[in-house]
Formats: structure tokens, sequence, C-alpha cells
């Protein structure tokens, strides 16, 4: 029996309210000695950590830097090893694009070729407007070849969906995004056997190739990259598996994707952190379960801004009596994957993690950082077990056996 059969079993209704806070990208690693969270002025998360129970959580396995949809399947309670979602499906379920059964999708990235090489994946996190414009110039031009039909949807600042609608279609391409800057971007090539992918990478390299002539004397994006390459999953509902109402507060469209497919509600938000607490605070009484995600972390540790991380620490922390007075019976927060600004980019490293509720048992966690964590009652645990967690201390698993 495995978790998802157990919580099946296990889970039961009530009147409890269950918020999971994930500051995405929290982790990082010392500069002159100390992380960005034991750097920032943080005396709300602090004082929450006085009376909570805390630990570090693994999101993958240890060792394994993860992505931002496996690291928070993991907090949702699914298996990430089993669950095997693409990039390119949560952003575009998360962008309100239309997916079908037989289209194949992907996240994109305008970015900047110089001499054969990206040189910013980002083009300068080119302003969203730029991106509309640019994505209107690519669907005029390359709307359909051998009976496919093209579309890029735009999204936020430099990203945008990529969508190819036909027969025959397959996912099991390689990433056409080399990840990092000064490499040269890589084809999208079939990760296995079977006529379908290697026409699927065929018919995608052309698209790149084509829209990258078109871009040729834009001055910053002069390209596209493609990673996430995914088809339609199907995965059991929050409701199915724990009898929850669910609903999520988060921006960003991959996130919103994510949080649609494991059947939350998603709620109107704008980008602030005013506009996500504002959100929560309306939508409070209507549902059980909360995930409420919040985005500057991560950018500034991707961006290797040590200081704006600590800000945006700072800038949650402020927030957070907000979401204490809403008096939720279990409140979380953690992450879904550590950023240190030193390495400017996802890592391996754990996630802090609090938990508050009356039946948590406060541990001599003082500070709400990575190495005080490590020293809570929790310890060092998977990700795949906060869902459990929450659920326990809400009143909402039944006794397991005799």
């Amino acid at each position: 029996m495995n978790w998802e059969e157990l919580a099946r079993e296990l889970s039961v209704s009530n009147e409890t309210k269950i918020i999971l806070l994930v500051i995405d990208g929290l982790g990082g690693l010392p500069h002159w000695g100390r992380t960005e969270l034991e750097t920032a002025q943080k005396p709300n998360l602090d004082h929450l950590a006085v009376s909570s129970v805390c630990g570090l959580t693994d999101p993958v396995w240890p060792g394994v830097t993860p992505g931002s949809g496996p690291a928070h399947l993991a907090l949702f309670g699914y298996d990430p090893l089993r669950y095997r979602l693409g990039r390119g499906i949560l952003e575009a379920l998360g962008s309100e694009v239309e997916v079908a059964a037989n289209d194949l999708v992907a996240r994109g990235n305008f970015a900047t070729l110089k001499e054969g090489l990206i040189i910013d994946r980002r083009a300068g996190r080119l302003a969203t407007a730029e991106t509309e414009r640019l994505c209107a110039k690519i669907n005029e031009a390359l709307k359909e070849k051998d009976g496919y039909v093209f579309h890029l949807a735009p999204g936020k600042e430099h990203r945008f969906v990529f969508k190819v609608s036909g027969q025959g279609l397959s996912d099991a391409l390689s990433e056409a995004d080399p990840q990092k800057d000064h490499l040269m971007p890589p084809p999208a090539a079939p990760m296995g056997a079977g006529a379908e992918a290697a026409g699927s990478a065929s018919l995608v390299n052309s698209y790149i190739q084509a829209a990258t002539d078109l871009l040729k004397d834009e001055p910053v994006a002069n390209t596209i990259l493609l990673r996430g390459f995914s088809k339609l999953p199907s995965i059991p509902t929050m409701s199915e598996l724990y009898k929850l109402k669910a609903a999520a507060v988060a921006s960003y469209p991959m996130y919103r994707g994510l949080a649609k497919l494991a059947g939350m509600e998603v709620l109107q938000a704008g980008a602030e952190t005013e506009d996500i607490v504002a959100a929560l605070e309306r939508s409070f009484k209507d549902f059980d379960f909360f995930y409420v995600h919040y985005k500057k972390t991560d950018s500034a540790g991707e961006d290797g801004a040590f200081e704006a991380k600590v800000r945006a620490i700072e800038e949650i922390d402020r927030f957070l009596p907000r979401i204490v007075n809403l008096k939720p019976d279990v409140l979380a927060v953690t992450s879904d994957h550590s950023t240190p600004a030193l390495l400017k980019s996802h890592s391996w490293h754990p996630n802090p993690f609090l938990l508050s509720a009356k039946s948590a048992l406060p541990d001599r966690v003082t500070v709400f950082t990575e190495r005080e964590c490590g020293q809570g009652l929790l310890g060092r645990f998977p990700a795949l077990q906060a869902m459990p967690l929450l659920l326990a201390h809400a009143g909402r698993l039944k006794k397991f056996g005799a």
C-alpha cells in the first residue's frame, strides 16, 4: 500500500482549515557566513517557529535538484517519481491555454543568442508587453506546417507557452534549452525509439529555426528556448484523495496550472504580496485547504541577488501576521526547493519547514533558518510526508488498523 491508497482509506471531512505557505526557493547558502534566511530580519517567522514543530524536507531525494513541478507535487502528497509532469502542461493550464488530448505543449523563453551561444536565457527578463508583441509576430508568420497548427501564448516577462496541435505527437523529447547561459542551444531530441518522437523532434526543431530566422533583427529577444514538452496527464484530485475543498493563491502560470491539475480552485490574485494575502482573506471561509505561493524569493535567488532575496524574505514576513490572524487550524511554512543566490539556480539542499497547530509539540527552534530547523523534532524528512502531517494535525485522518 502506498500513501495515495492510504489517504483514500483514512481521510475524513471536517470543518478545519489548513494553510500551506510556500516561500519559493527559500533555502540558501552562506554569504559571509550567513544564508539569506539567517541574514533577514523576520521577527514574525521567528516568533511562529517558537510555537511550532520544525524540520527540513527533501523534495524528491537527497542530492536530487528538483524542478518546481515535482517539488510542489511532493508537498501536495503526490509521489514526484510516479507523476512525471512536464513544465509545459503546467504553464499552459496556468495561462488558461486550452489543451486537447492530442496537443503537445512546452514552456518557452525568449532569449538572446550571440555567435551561436545563449548569452541571456531570459532576454533581460523581457517586459510582458514585448513578449506579447513578439508572440503575435511569430503567430502571424508561423501558423501551420504539414497539417500541424502552431501557437504561442504570451506569459509574464520573457515567458510564453508553445502549443502544436495535430495527430501523432510525442512528448518524449529532450529540452531545447541549455538551462544556463553561455552555452549552445541544444535541439530537441527524441528520448527513445519510435517514429512519433523522432517526427515531433524534427517538427519542433524546424519551428525553432524558423522563429529564430524571423527574430534575427530583434535587438535582444532573437531566439526562443523550449523545455518541459508534455501532453495532458491525468492525476487524482485533492478532493478524491483527501476529501478537501482546496484553493490556490498563485500569480505565476506554472503554479496555477499545477494547482488546477490537483483539482484546486485557483483564486484571482495579482502578483504583489498584498494581492496574495488579500485574496486569501477574501476566500478563507469558502475552502478547507489553501496553497499560497510567494515567488519573489526564488526570482532573486535565480538572479544571484543575495540582498534582494533577503528583502523578499523580509517582505513576506511583514504580511505573516495577517495570515496567522485568520486562525487556521494548521499553518505550515516551507519551500518547494532551495534557490541559493550563490548558485543562481535551484539546488538539492533541503528546505526549512515549520508546522503550527494546537496538536503540534513545539521544539527548541527559536529562529526560522535552515540550520535551526535541522535541529527540530521533525528532523529531515521527505516532502511527500508533509501532507500527511497537515491532515493529521487538522484531525482529517482516521486511525489505521484495529
